[in-house]
């Protein structure tokens, strides 16, 4: 069963917190971090991203890059702009994008409950991401961005959820791509004790977003296990910080390809050898999203098809086997155009469904690419299905949004 904790939070002034908030440091890479910082002194990106400060000349991964984040935390700090809370609490987070919202419960899960498999999983992790987030935790001993975990909902914790956020938040906002933020602290302590409750009788969580941080968190805290003589198993180590969202309040995005060529095929001779594993319909020139499992939309010479996967090329048993993005590569990527390894091929690559099918026209259009594929959303039962028989997706498969703001929040792991 979950384990939920309710922790110190050390957390940004209130008039400080839009300017401090800032994207989690996946989705931007150095240069993009830069311009979004730039004149922005509190901006969490100085933590989370701290090469931002440095020339280019200077690696992502250099020693004093790690403590130039760790330094700048402690200057927050220093500084009056983040204060700790004087007891343990539980945490609300909403979000807002397009009229959608979602709550979450933010909290500290368990390392035991990840290593037990009560956290489940539902992607690989790269060591290279792995270490790079362990040495920021090694240098400040902060969980500095929290994990993204979805949870079967539980109605009790919805109504709790929903009495907190009747009271005025402690941070509302809208960040610069208009997505509302906002945040409450729970202070009752019979309430944090009624939803740790609650969460113990929930079987399982599950990473949605964050599989890089979780791994290093909890790797962090087994070293900390190790060198402790006097290990008790209640210390703040043991934990890492996460937001947990119910289920049927988060959307899945589209996860989407574009391939450079069509490996020697002709854009006609590339129709039939896609008609073999598909029934194919030409939609013209207006864009054309997939309508529903097993159909795929692509974009090839100035036009859209819908392609409906033909009876017996896919398994609905198998959780994998039955994912569109197996359907693709299975049909089309590996027999057809010869691009089986989705990690490394720079033949491919992979959009976002939030750009739009529009962002796919456009990398066609512009000669960059041969042609694009737009896939159906994967679906949160399908998420829990593969994660629950320890099975991995295939690479860039779901693509969350909105994105958790970093800073909002941070947890430390030695008292």
């Amino acid at each position: 069963m979950a384990k939920l904790k309710a922790f110190k939070g050390i957390r940004p002034v209130s008039d400080k917190a839009a300017q401090i908030a800032s994207r989690p440091y996946d989705v931007l890479n150095r240069e993009e971090a830069f311009a979004e910082a730039d004149g922005n002194p509190l901006s969490f990106l100085r933590v989370t991203k701290p090469e931002i400060e440095f020339p280019a000349s200077v690696c992502d991964y250099a020693p004093e890059v790690y403590r130039k984040g760790s330094d700048n935390f402690q200057k927050f700090i220093a500084d009056g702009i983040f204060l700790t809370d004087d007891s343990d609490k539980l945490y609300v987070y909403a979000q807002t994008m397009y009229g959608r919202k979602q709550f979450g419960v933010v909290g500290c899960a368990s390392i035991d409950d990840y290593l037990n498999k009560v956290i489940r999983e539902h992607e690989l992790t790269r060591p290279d991401k792995e270490e790079d987030r362990k040495n920021h935790i090694r240098l400040s001993n902060v969980n500095y961005e929290p994990v993204f975990f979805a949870y079967p909902a539980v109605a009790e914790i919805d109504d709790i959820v929903a009495n907190v956020v009747t009271a005025p938040a402690e941070y509302d906002f809208t960040a610069g791509d208009g997505i509302v933020h906002q945040f409450w602290v729970i202070n009752d302590s019979t309430v944090i004790e009624r939803i740790i409750e609650l969460f113990a009788s929930i079987p399982n969580t599950y990473v949605a977003d964050g599989h890089h941080r979780t791994a290093a968190a909890v790797h962090v805290g087994e070293e900390h296990r190790n060198a402790n003589p006097n290990h008790s198993g209640n210390e703040e180590y043991n934990y890492f910080l996460a937001v947990h969202f119910p289920d049927n309040q988060l959307k899945i995005f589209d996860y989407n390809r574009v391939v450079k060529d069509l490996n020697g095929f002709s854009e006609e001779d590339f129709l039939k050898e896609l008609e073999k594993g598909f029934i194919i319909k030409c939609k013209g020139t207006d864009e054309y999203r997939p309508a529903a499992l097993h159909e795929l939309s692509m974009y090839l010479g100035g036009k859209w098809y819908a392609l409906t996967a033909r009876t017996g090329t896919y398994n609905d048993r198998d959780p994998i086997g039955c994912l569109d993005v197996t359907i693709l590569s299975e049909l089309v990527l590996a027999p057809i155009l010869n691009i089986t390894d989705l990690r490394n091929c720079k033949r491919i690559d992979f959009v976002g469904g939030i750009r739009g099918l529009g962002e796919l026209k456009r990398r066609v259009d512009s000669g960059e690419m041969a042609v694009a594929f737009a896939l159906y959303p994967v679906s949160m039962k399908q998420l829990f299905d593969i994660a629950d028989t320890g099975n991995i997706m295939p690479p860039k498969t779901t693509w969350f949004e909105p994105k958790l703001r970093s800073g909002l929040v941070v947890h430390r792991i030695i008292d």
